[in-house]
């Protein structure tokens, strides 16, 4: 017993420094926040990030892709999204982080199905968890087509319920393991638009350091 708790303590140990020196790495260090351009958000509760875009720019409608009339209250004025990506069990039975079981998280963790969450906001204040990041149009574009790829078509697509009446749930392809997990989700999709973010990113914090209050 001794050795098997030293033996996990030491995994553990490995895993929270290769995250660290992980996230410590950056993608795309030469990347300058510009003068003009759009405006993104990166937001976290403290365990999970997503990204925060405009409802409708030049670049995109959302709504063609994320309609409100797949919410509980449609008829708000939104104007952002807010998209992320996880594994199907954990976003779908877990709505408070407490009602997390172990056997869920290392299910997920071993390989599970991934799933988009897509929530609706109105004027979103920015705030230490909910930061602004300026990009160009040309990144914004590359972060838009990447968005993209993880929607199904129409004939494919299955909704469900979100916690409140102005998110949802969409399936997508992909598969949610402790190498691509949700972080890593918000993390590759940033740096495919060529913004400056970690390498290896499995916690939250290891995205934020890199958006600057």
């Amino acid at each position: 017993m001794r050795w098997s708790a030293l033996t996990a303590l030491g995994v553990t140990m490995l895993f929270l420094l290769a995250a660290w020196m992980g996230s410590t790495i950056p993608r795309n260090p030469d990347w300058q926040e510009p003068a003009d351009g759009v405006d993104i958000m990166v937001e976290t509760n403290g365990v999970h990030t997503a990204i925060v875009m405009p409802l409708i720019t030049q670049q995109k409608d959302w709504r063609q892709d994320f309609p409100a009339s797949d919410l509980q209250r449609p008829g708000a004025p939104y104007t952002h999204v807010s998209v992320s990506w996880g594994e199907r069990d954990i976003f779908l039975n877990t709505p408070e982080w407490q009602d997390l079981r172990l056997t869920t998280a290392l299910n997920a963790l071993s390989g599970g199905e991934g799933l988009l969450h897509v929530a609706h906001y109105v004027r979103p204040a920015p705030g230490p968890d909910n930061r602004i990041i300026r990009i160009s149009e040309a990144e914004y574009r590359l972060l838009v087509r990447h968005v993209e790829r993880q929607i199904r078509p129409d004939a494919m697509r299955v909704v469900h319920p979100g916690y409140a009446d102005y998110d949802v749930f969409y399936d997508a392809p992909g598969t949610y393991h402790i190498g691509n997990s949700c972080n890593q989700w918000t993390s590759d999709t940033l740096a495919a638009a060529g913004i400056r973010v970690g390498l290896w990113t499995p916690f939250a914090g290891g995205i934020m350091k890199w958006v600057p209050r």
